[in-house]
Order: C-alpha cells, then sequence, then structure tokens
C-alpha cells in the first residue's frame, strides 16, 4: 500500500469514460481534461498498412466526407470494442495527449464499461489500455460509475437508481451498500436514437441524411414529450426519388415520432428493473426517486416522460454527461473505495 501510494505521487492516475460516441479523461486532482468523439481517421497506405491522421473532433469532422483511402472508424460500437487495435491506438493518443511525458511512471487508469460485458469484453478493454501504456487498469461498471459521479450515496444501506443513456447502451442500476443490487444493460441508445431519425427522414420524406445529422437533429429539436412550443428546423440532403439535392423543414413532433419506439425500449427495460427489485430497496427508489445521467439524459422532456410511464420522480443529474468519468475520477480518490467497487 506504501509503494503504491508513492508510486502515485510520480504519476497521474486517470479515469476513462471510453463511451461509444465520446470518449472522457478525468487526471486526478485535475478533473476531465479530454472530451472528445470516439473517432479515429485513418489513411490506407501501401500492403495494407493505415496512417493516422487525427483523433477525436478532427477525425469526427471527417466522417462522412473522406476520400477513398481515408476512413473515419468508430472503434467502439454498442458499448464494446469492434476494432481492437484503433482502440488502442485511440487510448494511447489520449493518454500521450493528458501527461505529456512530464511524469516517468505509467499511470494507473480506472475505466467504465457497460454492465454485463462478457470477461472477453472485458480483457479487451483492459489489454488494449495497458498496451497503450498503462500500469494498472481496473474496470468498474457505468451504472456504478454513474451513481458515484451523480454524487448518490452509493455506500449507505439505501437504494439509489440510475439511468445513464449513453451512445451505445443504456445503463440501469440500483446502487446499495457500495455493490450494484440489480442493473440491466440494453443497446438501445443515443446511437440507435441517431439511425430512427435517419430512417424516418428517409422512408417519409425520402431524403438520405447521414448519421451526423440525425445526431444534430436529436439535440437540436427532439423531445420525449409534447412541446407547449415545437421547434422545428431546415435539413439538407439527397432525395432518393430524384436523385438531386433537397431540402426539408422537419419539426420536434416528427423527431418524437421517430424516437418513440427506441424511447419506450428504453422506458420498458426501467419497469424491468424496478418489477425485479427487492421490496425492502423499493420503498427508498418511491422516496429518492430515478436520476438520469448521460447524453441521453438531456433529451427535452425525457424525465417527464419516463416519470409519467413508472409513476415515479425523475431527475436530470447535475452535467449529466460528465457523470460517469467523474464517478471513475471518485473513485481513483480513495484506493479504499476503488478496491470495494472495482469489478475486475
Amino acid at each position: 500500500m506504501i509503494l503504491d501510494q508513492l508510486v502515485g505521487l510520480f504519476s497521474s492516475d486517470m479515469g476513462i469514460d471510453l463511451g461509444t460516441a465520446n470518449t472522457l479523461v478525468l487526471i486526478k486532482d485535475k478533473g476531465i481534461v479530454i472530451n472528445e468523439p470516439s473517432v479515429v481517421a485513418v489513411q490506407r497506405e501501401k500492403y495494407g498498412k493505415q496512417k493516422i491522421l487525427a483523433v477525436g473532433q478532427d477525425a469526427k469532422e471527417m466522417v462522412g466526407k473522406t476520400p477513398g483511402d481515408i476512413e473515419a472508424i468508430r472503434p467502439m460500437r454498442d458499448g464494446v470494442i469492434a476494432d481492437f487495435d484503433m482502440t488502442e491506438k485511440m487510448i494511447r493518443h489520449f493518454i500521450e495527449k493528458t501527461h505529456r511525458r512530464k511524469t516517468f511512471l505509467r499511470p494507473r487508469i480506472i475505466i467504465s464499461v457497460p454492465y454485463g460485458l462478457t470477461q472477453v469484453e472485458r480483457k479487451a478493454v483492459r489489454e488494449s489500455a495497458l498496451s497503450a501504456g498503462a500500469r494498472e487498469v481496473f474496470l468498474i461498471e457505468e451504472p456504478m460509475a454513474a451513481a458515484i459521479g451523480a454524487n448518490l450515496p452509493v455506500r449507505e444501506p439505501q437504494g439509489s437508481l440510475v439511468v445513464d443513456i449513453g451512445g451505445g447502451t443504456t445503463e440501469i442500476g440500483v446502487v446499495s451498500l457500495g455493490g450494484l443490487v440489480i442493473s440491466k444493460s440494453i443497446r438501445t441508445a443515443g446511437d440507435k436514437l441517431d439511425a430512427s431519425i435517419v430512417n424516418y427522414v428517409k422512408e417519409k420524406f425520402n431524403l438520405l441524411i447521414g448519421e451526423r445529422n440525425g445526431e444534430e437533429i436529436k439535440i437540436k429539436i427532439g423531445s420525449a414529450i409534447q412541446l407547449p412550443k415545437e421547434l422545428s428546423m431546415v435539413i439538407k440532403g439527397r432525395d432518393q426519388v430524384s436523385g438531386l439535392l433537397s431540402r426539408i423543414e422537419i419539426t420536434s413532433e416528427d423527431i418524437r415520432e421517430a424516437m418513440r419506439e427506441s424511447l419506450k425500449e428504453i422506458a420498458d427495460a426501467l419497469k424491468t428493473v424496478l418489477e425485479n427489485m427487492p421490496p425492502d430497496l423499493a420503498g427508498d427508489i418511491v422516496e429518492r426517486g430515478v436520476v438520469l445521467t448521460g447524453g441521453g439524459a438531456l433529451i427535452r422532456g425525457l424525465d417527464k416522460y419516463l416519470s409519467d410511464i413508472v409513476k415515479l420522480p425523475v431527475y436530470v443529474a447535475d452535467e449529466p454527461l460528465l457523470a460517469v468519468a467523474r464517478g471513475t475520477g471518485k473513485a481513483l480518490e480513495e484506493i479504499g473505495l476503488l478496491h470495494q467497487l472495482i469489478n475486475e
């Protein structure tokens, strides 16, 4: 333990929210230093070699706009590693960007992962971080990290329910006495909502748009409930009938319809967790309600939409996008808490 503390003086321990859509990196005692898209842009060279052109925001700007020899890759899909090599390169890039060689010891890293990840997938996450330069790697499940980051009393003998809606997965967990009592992970989250918008626009308006456009529409006018004043925006794309470029006006009512099935899947998953909850914790949840974290928590009216379905108070955490990353940071701050909460 003493050696571990001495080592910690000379290395910058890191918490990583390795998300499907965005990767956040937190440095112990410094806070969040990186919040960038989980995208790597590569250029194909001779003999199958690949050259890294950009990582993060710069790479995302290239999505859908690259020439034939350049590809923008999202190495994480549905909360798991889809491309081991690119994930390793992305983590290495972020480690080097944050450390800038100021320290001479490799960092200890804690990475949040979806609940229910298989041992093979856990090993892939751990090995990618070790290969990228980590000294030691711990994994923490996202519902637990989100609960810690949202300042819920995770160590107390009372139940707290958190719903973390990320890019690839929605993680629902009931936390009590430093552990996950019940948890559920579904692969319906931000990416699926974006895809549903793209498909809706294609089917209703015969307009072809990209996934980046779907995300932009969701952020600008997406809502889960009827708004006092519905929003609208003009979108551009290619008419699949004429083949010509076109533009249309779309409303928040359209986007609500587009996301309806996906939002219902999230609500059904929450109902399943509530139905399987131990009776002794049910009273705590009735009193304390449900806390939303993750980017999906920012969808207009989602808290009221879920509250109307499950008949419980639903709240959006402060800065929900940062909750999981901050949870990893708080676990790093206390070695005892770290070893209690980490799921190896």
